[in-house]
């Protein structure tokens, strides 16, 4: 490998590697195959509690020194590191730090446009059509019923609007085809690329489109994020981080690719060159259904650093590489907008790792008045943070953690009448990725609002919780603390002696 890290790009993989691997965050794997072994690893990895990251290489049949990284995110200590807001907190800490860093980066991100530089590391190494095989990376099979080899999960897709030139940044899952010639671009509809693209083809037939398959892990949660219409997701970083982001101008599409990117594609989409994709283990923990025609990106120019590194994100039942990120993402911005919508009495909320970070919400709340809870789960269930593939909203007082489980369902078990406290939306936004939806049916899906608070009326004469309150707890803890020595998850340990 190349010792340039001193003068690495700002976003460069290579730094943030170097960075983790010093708070002992990394373990490197060597021998792995591509073909399922490397997926299962990663899998495995996901239900160990703070994982670390795995850094694959002598990957079978591939040269040392041609990487691919995997649990970029799946850490307090990465995530907080990624998104600049600290390596030392956990897991409720790094949400709170989160808390009204959205709207603050989308504000500050005109003050922090991209920044356009001469030259990039990634044109080390450059092929031209005729001589691109993206299957010379180690490109895994990561799921055993996977239609093909997946290039991109942990990718950041650059597209521009036509008519205002406004750039998009996004993370889509991307198949490699014809023997490594091409790839399938599987951009979400309704999303800011996927409208891009359609109105390219609407002027002039084909849409450019520039793809970066290694960088910070940064650009994956910016990509997979919600960052409001109108704000390159490139800037919306630079606001992150508080510096500009480097890029080059690529000499196929004119579009702005991150200086420090490993793996650089160039090319052009058009409507009917399409290739079968599919299926594939999604983040809802199903595979996505069978096989069926698919945007084939018509590559121009591939770029590549010496030794790259490929960048993964593989999703599949959770836990997953990025449902530890989306959840502690989404569970602030969900807090947030209730906040600006200007909902009384809200204390938390938590988009559950369990539910993909998007399939179940619970929220706590001090009551105020009779329908608070009602409200306050409509307008979760409905707001720009929560709105994408939503299914359960649970309201909660504020005497649950709505990041416990247990105590949501204990709320929901006690405090909840299936009769008069579920109220069902129907056809709201979904996806195709949804298992529930019927093959060839529109991607619309039905939500419930589930009320689990104690019913307004009788809050003051609801019968009284058998549980010893938190002082009487401490002081009992602190003098028999000798009993629970050794054992760091006893619920005791979370309880604050000077309480």
């Amino acid at each position: 490998m190349n010792d340039t890290r001193d003068m690495e790009p700002l976003l460069s993989l290579r730094t943030y590697l170097d960075a983790i691997k010093v708070r002992g965050e990394l373990t490197e794997v060597n021998g792995a195959n591509w073909d399922l072994e490397l997926g299962a690893i990663a899998e495995l990895s996901y239900k160990i509690p703070n994982s670390k990251a795995l850094l694959f290489d002598e990957i079978v049949g591939y040269p040392r020194g041609f990487r691919v990284l995997t649990g970029s995110t799946t850490s307090p200590t990465r995530l907080g590191r990624t998104l600049n807001l600290g390596e030392d907190l956990n897991d409720m800490e790094l949400v709170a730090a989160i808390r009204n860093k959205p709207s603050k980066w989308a504000a500050g991100s005109k003050e922090f446009p991209f920044e356009q530089v001469a030259t990039a590391p990634f044109f080390e190494n450059s092929k031209n059509r005729g001589q691109i095989d993206l299957l010379s990376f180690p490109v895994p099979r990561w799921h055993e019923h996977d239609g093909g080899r997946y290039i991109g999960t942990g990718c950041f897709v650059v597209t521009r609007d036509p008519e205002s030139e406004l750039h998009n940044g996004g993370s889509y899952r991307m198949q490699v085809q014809d023997e490594g010639a091409s790839v399938t671009l599987a951009a979400v509809p309704g999303k800011h690329g996927a409208q891009h693209i359609d109105r390219w083809f609407k002027k002039e037939g084909r849409a450019p489109v520039a793809v970066s398959f290694g960088h910070d892990p940064l650009l994956i949660v910016v990509g997979g994020t919600e960052v409001p219409s109108g704000i390159f997701e490139l800037d919306y970083a630079g606001a992150i981080l508080g510096q500009r982001v480097p890029v080059i101008m690529g000499p196929v599409t004119g579009m702005p690719i991150p200086a420090a990117a490993e793996i650089v594609i160039e090319g052009w989409l058009t409507p009917n060159d399409t290739r079968n994709e599919g299926p594939f283990g999604e983040w809802t923990g199903y595979y996505s259904g069978d096989q069926r025609p698919c945007l084939a990106i018509d590559i121009e120019a591939l770029y590549y650093r010496n030794d790259p590194i490929l960048l993964g994100a593989p999703p599949n039942k959770p836990p997953h590489d990025y449902s530890y990120m989306r959840t502690m993402l989404k569970s602030a911005m969900i807090q947030d907008e209730l906040s600006e919508i200007g909902v009384a009495g809200v204390k938390s909320a938590w988009a559950h790792e369990a539910g993909g970070g998007r399939l179940f919400i619970a929220v706590s709340i001090e009551q105020r008045f009779a329908g608070h809870a009602r409200q306050v789960g409509l307008l979760a269930s409905q707001c720009p943070a929560a709105a994408y593939m939503n299914r359960f909203v649970v309201v909660v007082d504020d005497d649950i953690d709505p990041s416990d489980l247990g105590q949501v369902v204990w709320a929901m078990s006690t405090r909840c009448d299936p009769a008069t406290d579920f109220e069902i939306i129907h056809r709201t936004w979904g996806s195709k990725l949804d298992p529930m939806l019927p093959p060839g049916s529109p991607p619309y899906n039905n939500r419930v609002v589930i009320d689990a608070c104690r019913p307004f009326e009788r809050r003051m004469e609801f019968p009284l919780v058998a549980a010893s309150s938190p002082a009487l707890l401490a002081e009992v803890y602190k003098k028999w603390s000798h009993i629970f020595n050794g054992n760091e998850e006893h619920p005791l340990g979370n309880i604050s002696l000077e309480s």
